[in-house]
């Protein structure tokens, strides 16, 4: 069973932190914004007291999310997009589903055969099961990968096919944009894993399409926030 999250020898209730963390991670703000949108409504709190809050609850949150339950009828897309950290090119590998749930992203300097298995190996992992098929662009270290680690699933290598995946990277590079870039490779990756996560729970899967069914998404995915932090009524 999880510990409850212990909210010992800080000053501030729960309900605050949590918030501040929400807004961090929900929207494309930077920390000095969520620390004026705090002050807006009476909450006296530093932009620094924020980051923090967010290195050290944001993981704790994201672990308690509850995940998406895989399927073997999934479709997995792989890609990868440069990050500059530093001033030295990295590479971002995802893998999304056919929803555009992110399944799973790592944090590279190379771009070859070695990371794409490494990415398939942590998926299969994680999900627990192979899926339907992947769908990726011409990079052929993808190909070489899927030999290796799944050589049985269907393999669809496309640019045109695997939008979903490149989409995917447009929440990130507004962050990335708002945040004068990443300063380390284990700052991003500790930043996208809640990121993601948050972003999984709150964006409505495509089949909702009407007004209503996305407001009681949205209700049900702050419901799942609350207990995810502890700070339910």
């Amino acid at each position: 069973m999880t510990k409850p999250i212990s909210y010992k020898r800080h000053r501030f209730p729960p309900q605050i932190i949590a918030h501040a963390v929400w807004l961090y991670f929900r929207f494309p703000l930077s920390l000095r914004l969520v620390e004026e949108m705090l002050l807006e409504r009476g909450i006296v709190v530093s932009y620094e007291t924020v980051r923090r809050w967010a290195l050290k609850f944001g993981p704790d949150y994201a672990r308690r999310l509850k995940r998406k339950t895989p399927s073997r009828h999934d479709t997995w897309h792989l890609d990868e997009v440069v990050v500059m950290i530093a001033g030295k090119k990295h590479w971002l590998w995802r893998a999304v589903d056919q929803d555009g749930y992110v399944l799973d992203e790592i944090v590279q300097s190379r771009r070859d055969t070695k990371v794409a298995k490494r990415l398939l190996t942590r998926l299969m992992k994680k999900q627990g099961m192979a899926p339907k098929r992947i769908i990726t662009d011409k990079l052929s270290s993808y190909g070489a990968a899927r030999r290796l680690v799944m050589p049985r699933i269907e393999h669809r290598s496309h640019k045109g096919l695997n939008n979903r995946a490149e989409n995917s990277h447009l929440p990130l590079r507004k962050r990335e944009q708002m945040m004068q870039g990443f300063r380390s490779v284990g700052g991003l990756q500790r930043f996208t894993s809640v990121f993601s996560a948050v972003r999984n729970l709150f964006v409505p899967p495509h089949s909702h399409q009407s007004a209503l069914a996305t407001h009681l998404h949205r209700l049900r995915a702050m419901a799942a926030w609350k207990a995810a932090a502890g700070v339910l009524a």
